[in-house]
């Protein structure tokens, strides 16, 4: 594996809409400052939980091109690219690698779960379209493709671009070992997904870090360090009072993300667009409540603003 390598906690931006389900810029450009203070080595935009899939193109390009500005070289841009072609997400691949993105994202097409030779076909042509390193997004269907591992390592190897992986199929932390043993030095990484849930045993296999969503970055950043210092007990204790949320996470997805956000003052509104709002009811708040309280100790940056 290389040594030149992105690293560490790559958080994955929510896309502010008012209530009408307009991009809301200024509540964007605040969230991405909010990361940057929370100390996050990378953002990751237009991908899972930013609902990429209720975007326009336009508006893929547009959010890119507004992280990367309100980014301003601090640390690298990582833009997703998923589509429903590998046509499509090459021209995204353009624009965003025009738009200043250091690296891009992508599952293959989002059509179900496709044969691999259709997945090796569109990293194939995603790799020519761009100068940028790839990272392979290795998905659970339905929304992804699950690839075995050989074959993610087979990606590696044979694409140009393709130098990193995402790795989230169940159970992650063995097809991430794998990729890390015999990607060799054209894999410069592995980093984790599934909301971080299992950060300790990736660790342990090798991943060069992990993609979160957002609105607990301060709290991730906390877990990674005290990781890379070598204090797992440290780490633990955090993750254990975080880990409640990240369940409720699992079922509840951008509705829960959106919610927090508001409560911890980030965002103005927590309109889904695919929800035409918000299908959080009133207990899923009131349970949130107490989960709020049990990780408050660990916000370094806001506390969660009350009802």
């Amino acid at each position: 594996m290389s040594t030149d390598q992105m690293r560490g906690v790559y958080v994955i931006l929510c896309t502010p809409f008012d209530d009408s389900g307009k991009i809301e810029e200024t509540d964007l450009r605040r969230l991405v400052r909010f990361c940057v203070d929370a100390g996050v080595h990378g953002i990751v935009t237009t991908a899972n939980a930013s609902e990429f899939w209720t975007l326009s193109d336009d508006e893929r390009n547009w959010i890119v091109r507004t992280v990367v500005e309100e980014v301003n070289g601090r640390i690298p841009v990582v833009a997703g690219v998923t589509s429903g072609s590998a046509w499509t997400s090459s021209m995204l691949a353009r624009e965003v690698e025009n738009a200043g993105a250091d690296a891009l994202m992508s599952m293959p097409p989002m059509t179900g779960s496709v044969p691999l030779s259709v997945a090796y076909s569109f990293y194939e042509m995603l790799s020519r379209a761009t100068e940028l390193p790839i990272f392979v997004q290795n998905h659970e269907p339905p929304m992804g493709t699950k690839m075995p591992p050989d074959f993610v390592v087979k990606l590696v190897n044979e694409l140009e671009q393709v130098d990193y992986v995402k790795e989230e199929t169940y159970p992650p932390g063995r097809p991430l070992g794998t990729e890390v043993k015999h990607g060799g030095t054209a894999l410069k990484g592995v980093m984790g997904g599934i909301g971080a849930r299992y950060i300790f045993d990736e660790y342990r296999r090798g991943a060069c870090g992990t993609m979160p969503a957002c609105p607990w970055s301060d709290v991730h950043v906390q877990i990674w360090n005290a990781l890379e210092a070598g204090d797992e007990d440290t780490a633990r204790a955090i993750h254990s009072a975080l880990l409640p949320i990240m369940n409720s996470e699992n079922m509840l997805g951008v509705p829960l993300y959106k919610h927090v956000m508001v409560r911890r003052g980030l965002i103005s509104s927590d309109y889904v667009r695919s929800s035409f709002g918000n299908p959080l009811d009133d207990m899923d708040r009131k349970e949130l409540d107490r989960m709020l309280d049990e990780v408050e100790p660990y916000l370094t940056l806001a506390s969660p603003a009350r009802d």
